[in-house]
């Protein structure tokens, strides 16, 4: 998804959370001024792991640790793009993820320790992260790239692939560079929040209003592709 599809969303996204279009803007900017001397990794390498490929996609849910569990074997010659903190979920059962997509509130020495093991991570800019870019960003030394959630085009380091949750996020990405298919695991929209989500010090309300647009999101754009729940 480009943002002239995305934007429509953006802009309920913003009404139904009240987000503030300028710090979005603001974190944008800062993300894409640390990224401009970093190793960014290139889209074409991006579009070579995942186009026409069979796709694991990791959300934090309550279901994942028994999810991945469950279908170990079946996950080991799969791409794997997790979402943040669904990282450390991997991590315990000796999986290192092919591509994390992050906001940088899961477990950080996680998430620089598979990218030290190859992993690349999808970072995005949002205006409630501006503290965690300038504290992360910097111990990043290759194999990253940014994402905004507004416009791209006036950026010269970050993209816009469509997506609002980290979970969501995974999905649009595997969307975007055309995966043959789809498995989802740990993908769970009953109200319980999952360990991996390090939700001890959030708004768990706030936490539920976002799973219902992750669930809004994927079921969207399961009209379109090859999702199935693991």
């Amino acid at each position: 998804m480009f943002y002239k599809d995305w934007k429509q969303f953006y802009e309920k996204i913003v009404d139904d959370f009240d987000l503030n279009f300028k710090k979005d803007k603001d974190s944008a900017i800062l993300l894409d001024n640390i990224l401009t001397n970093k190793k960014i990794v290139s889209i074409k390498r991006l579009e070579n792991l995942i186009k026409n490929k069979e796709i694991i996609v990791f959300g934090a849910g309550h279901s994942l640790e028994k999810s991945i569990l469950k279908h170990k074997k079946f996950l080991e010659n799969k791409v794997k793009i997790c979402a943040d903190g669904a990282t450390s979920a991997l991590l315990k059962n000796n999986i290192i993820p092919d591509i994390i997509v992050t906001d940088l509130d899961g477990k950080m020495s996680d998430i620089l320790y598979s990218n030290n093991k190859g992993a690349i991570v999808i970072i995005h800019a949002h205006g409630d992260n501006i503290e965690k870019i300038k504290n992360y960003v910097k111990t990043f030394e290759e194999d990253i790239l940014g994402t905004t959630q507004i416009d791209p085009t006036s950026f010269k380091k970050l993209y816009n692939f469509g997506g609002f949750t980290d979970g969501d996020r995974t999905v649009f990405l595997a969307d975007h560079f055309n995966a043959k298919k789809i498995f989802l695991a740990g993908f769970d929209f009953d109200g319980i929040i999952g360990e991996y989500s390090f939700a001890e010090n959030k708004d768990k309300k706030m936490k539920i209003k976002k799973l219902k647009w992750c669930k809004f999101l994927i079921e969207l754009l399961k009209k379109d592709n090859d999702i199935k729940t693991l």
